[in-house]
């Protein structure tokens, strides 16, 4: 097997930035999607090979992956697209990376994660803005307390969102309200908002089950998990999302940096915060997802479902230019 990087998805909004973000990174790419004619317009800007095929066409994506050490899917919603290429990498040893936040990706690769080992490959979903500087947070926070027994989490979304981002919300609504209970996964639609401060004074934030449920108990085993999310702007859109620009400006990217507030509790009842500040999440998770392909690609992996932090450890989130750590 080569050190090929399938990028699936790569001519969406942010799939372009990934597939721009690892070619400057030196990797040897594949740009992957539906669509021929967008593929071979990326491809001769990016001079890279081009695979068009639709992820339920399984014999094609088998094919596809056939030359490849890894996938990474950028094509939202993830709910459509993950399983099949999550058992094309099955079926062919080759690693699944993606960026997305929905949380029934995260569950469906924990599912995985024994079948994953056997077949030597690793399911790493969440290589992007989340849950990269959410999970290296959450871990770099609980090792601040002693005997952890509650995290909470909460993203600012500032700005607008891409219209894949957008469809993929949808997905994470869909879910319904889930907190992590004594370890377990539980519904609780009464779920109440709370208050976090991003460094501008405490704001309401709203209960929403984002896959760091999943990946930051995988990374702490902290047994009480909930999330929370603030958001301004015309983020989260609803109504005819199809008529949506693809995503944000370069300038409103600049204009709207992302931040992740994270609070552990211990038994003995001791409080430990922390905020992680980066780029505009449509800036970070190009970098990230590059980053983390270049790492995979260089041997850095363990088979079975992984979440950033326990491949690449917490400092994995901070090593992405203009982020910064600060204890609250």
């Amino acid at each position: 097997m080569s050190g090929r990087l399938l990028i699936y998805g790569a001519t969406g909004y942010t799939g372009q930035m990934v597939a721009q973000a690892a070619k400057d990174a030196g990797l040897d790419i594949v740009l992957a999607g539906r669509g021929a004619g967008k593929l071979a317009k990326l491809a001769l800007k990016l001079d890279a090979p081009s695979r068009a095929f639709a992820v339920d066409d399984a014999p094609a994506l088998h094919e596809a992956l056939g030359d490849c050490a890894a996938v990474l899917n950028c094509a939202g919603p993830f709910a459509a697209t993950a399983r099949p290429i999550i058992e094309a990498c099955l079926a062919t040893g080759a690693h699944y990376l993606d960026i997305t936040a929905e949380f029934n990706v995260y569950a469906l690769a924990e599912a995985l994660s024994d079948a994953a080992t056997k077949a030597g490959a690793m399911l790493l979903p969440g290589v992007g803005w989340d849950v990269v500087p959410s999970d290296a947070l959450a871990v770099r926070t609980v090792a601040q307390v002693g005997d952890p027994q509650r995290l909470r989490i909460a993203l600012q979304v500032a700005g607008s969102m891409s219209r894949g981002s957008a469809i993929s919300a949808g997905e994470i609504v869909a879910v319904g309200l889930l907190v992590r209970q004594d370890g377990k996964i539980v519904a609780k639609p009464d779920a109440a908002s709370a208050e976090f401060n991003f460094g501008e004074g405490y704001v309401e934030c709203f209960p929403l089950s984002f896959g760091d449920l999943v990946t930051a108990w995988r990374s702490t085993s902290v047994p009480n998990i909930e999330m929370f999310v603030h958001v301004t702007g015309a983020a989260f859109p609803q109504g005819d999302l199809s008529s949506l620009p693809d995503g944000p400006s370069a300038q409103e990217r600049d204009e709207n940096r992302a931040r992740v507030v994270v609070e552990v509790l211990g038994a003995d009842g001791s409080l430990a915060s922390a905020m992680i500040e980066t780029v505009n999440g449509y800036s970070y998770t190009p970098l990230a997802a590059a980053q983390a392909a270049l790492r995979v690609l260089g041997g850095e992996y363990r088979a079975g479902f992984q979440t950033p932090a326990t491949v690449f450890g917490p400092d994995f989130a901070a090593s992405i230019p203009g982020t910064r750590i600060i204890d609250l």
